[in-house]
């Protein structure tokens, strides 16, 4: 196994076990966890400045075989963590570390390991990524990253790129609504055009996926479960949304005069050179070179040379935006650079 494989399955990897046991056993296990998410990252991420993870553009058989694995360790560790958090064997604060250290897991690497599979051309992975969409409660998502965010990022009228000034708070609210009503109606016209039945959308399978989940999870381990179910869905979609937030802040692509928008640059994401919390999200902070090539997989992506890098860890930057006043103080000047005017808000 090429050594960038070896570092992703290791960064993806090395929590499973621990929070599994953390759900089972409580303990230090929930701390060891919660550190491996969030200290431990930070550690080694600051320890290297910059680190290659790139690999030639071509098919990568244990990069898919990691991908796989990790959607069906999602499926195993949210069915723990729900029964840990709904169960009697863990205290208050064993219960908080095993809620924080899914949490994360869920909003970092599932969400990056799902987006990863819902561009896969094969149908089996990108379904396998649909449903681990719809077991965090956000099915909708699939379609609406390729069909909406890919097509109009960095312009109005893309509901999952953030403006210059606004604030995480409404933007989760408007992407979240946004994202939901444009995919819904991207694939009503996608059916329309190919002369497809409407009763072939997907969101049908969305919804009734997570009602099957939801009624699912109360059977099994009634209310509260239900309880702690719907919350860490809630905290790992809040990750995902944090994540486009970071990565397309203040950039805008220019409207020619027909409307249409200039063609997608490097220029139009931000990026993030750390090599640790990279490896854990499968490359997404790579991000411009993804919006440049949305089929390559994640052991390709690579940094550009021409394009906006973030001042810190795409994690850190996250934590950061939770503070509108402090990351538009940071943020603010550095989008205006990419914008080409001081000042310029998005088009």
């Amino acid at each position: 196994m090429p050594r960038p494989l070896i570092l992703f399955a290791f960064a993806t990897l090395i929590p499973v076990p621990l929070i599994a046991a953390a759900a089972v056993w409580g303990g230090v296990w929930g701390l060891g966890a919660v550190l491996v998410m969030t200290v431990f990252a930070l550690l080694l991420d600051e320890a290297v400045a910059r680190v290659t993870l790139a690999l030639p553009d071509t098919e990568f058989p244990v990069a898919t075989g990691l991908s796989v694995v990790l959607a069906l360790s999602h499926f195993a560790l949210l069915i723990l963590a729900v029964a840990g958090l709904a169960g009697a064997w863990l205290g208050p604060w064993e219960k908080v570390a095993v809620f924080a250290a899914a949490g994360l897991y869920f909003g970092q690497v599932s969400n990056s390991n799902a987006h990863e599979l819902i561009h896969r051309r094969s149908r089996g992975l990108h379904d396998l990524g649909m449903w681990v969409y719809i077991s965090l409660l956000f099915g909708h998502h699939t379609s609406a990253h390729v069909l909406v965010h890919h097509r109009f990022v960095a312009t109005r009228a893309d509901p999952s790129s953030a403006r210059r000034g606004e604030g995480f708070y409404r933007f989760a609210v408007r992407a979240w609504q946004g994202s939901f009503r444009d995919g819904l109606e991207a694939e009503r016209a996608r059916l329309r055009k190919i002369g497809r039945s409407k009763w072939r959308n997907p969101y049908l399978l969305y919804l009734g996926g997570a009602v099957v989940f939801v009624t699912g999870t109360w059977g099994v381990e009634g209310p509260q479960g239900l309880v702690a179910y719907l919350a860490l869905a809630v905290f790992a979609q809040s990750q995902l949304l944090m994540s486009d937030y970071v990565q397309h802040y203040g950039l805008s692509r220019s409207i020619g005069p027909g409307g249409k928008p200039e063609q997608v640059a490097a220029r139009h994401s931000w990026n993030s050179p750390h090599w640790f919390s990279s490896a854990l999200m499968l490359n997404a902070p790579r991000h411009s070179d993804h919006h440049a090539h949305p089929a390559r997989p994640y052991p390709s992506l690579s940094l550009p040379d021409d394009g906006p890098m973030l001042p810190r860890s795409l994690p850190v930057m996250a934590c950061l935006a939770l503070i509108p006043s402090r990351w538009r103080q940071v943020m603010d000047p550095l989008a205006d650079v990419w914008a080409g005017t001081p000042g310029l808000t998005q088009r």
